[in-house]
């Protein structure tokens, strides 16, 4: 593969994602996917996205394990497993639209509820994963959007901005490395896929390295409303995304 303008385009898009996943923890993939289907096509870019996600989350781990929660990384993940069959299953039955409605709005009402200056209630103890795990894993297996509730129960464990990216990736990582697994198992690993990742990898490694200072930069008590306000972004694009 010749280096041409669109690898840049595919490079700049991972660049600006992958910057947005290792200051916040989250959001690539909403932010990457719906440009990068325009450049390369959908079977190119959902594991071209997930190879690019799995990457941010091991340097993250690597550099930072120290600040993840892991009981709560481990409770989130064996929750997801439990609910994923279950998303398989209610994707046969109810329509993406609906569903992506509805955790649109349940994401925007909490987001601008913070923001509106309304303290909402936190959760004081581990338990909670439980439940935010299996909704994670439902809509996971559903529609690949188990990111939210992962994020909203970070949010209401009040986590410190450098625990809150890094207990993400270590619930990320083991989830994301299953998703790898059944991209191989289907076929989607192409050259194409390889050969674009490779051209990325330098400035994904940059970008996480760059998000990581921001992350650090980011006053502690700023960091709650930063996240609100991405994850009213990001529900406001999951609702566009039903509109398409």
């Amino acid at each position: 593969m010749e280096f041409d303008l669109q690898t840049a385009a595919v490079i700049g898009v991972l660049f600006a994602s992958t910057l947005v996943r290792s200051t916040f923890g989250f959001g690539d993939a909403l932010l990457a996917m719906p440009i990068l289907v325009m450049i390369v096509g959908l079977r190119t870019a959902t594991p071209l996205v997930a190879l690019a996600a799995s990457t941010i989350a091991l340097t993250i781990l690597v550099r930072h394990w120290r600040a993840v929660r892991f009981v709560s990384a481990w409770r989130l993940v064996a929750a997801s497993l439990v609910g994923i069959p279950v998303g398989r299953y209610l994707l046969e039955g109810l329509p993406e639209s609906v569903m992506k409605t509805i955790l649109a709005a349940v994401i925007v009402v909490f987001s601008l509820f913070h923001l509106l200056g309304r303290t909402p209630f936190g959760l004081k103890t581990e338990r909670g994963a439980w439940p935010f795990g299996f909704v994670a894993g439902i809509l996971g297996g559903a529609y690949n959007t188990n990111g939210p509730p992962v994020v909203i129960y970070g949010l209401l464990r009040r986590w410190p901005a450098d625990a809150f990216r890094a207990t993400l990736q270590g619930y990320f990582f083991p989830t994301g490395l299953l998703i790898l697994i059944s991209h191989a198992t289907t076929g989607l690993w192409t050259r194409p896929v390889g050969e674009y990742f490779l051209f990325s990898l330098p400035v994904v490694v940059l970008a996480v390295w760059l998000g990581a200072r921001l992350n650090r930069a980011i006053p502690e008590g700023k960091f709650d409303r930063a996240i609100h306000v991405l994850l009213l972004c990001v529900g406001v694009l999951l609702f566009v995304q039903t509109l398409f």
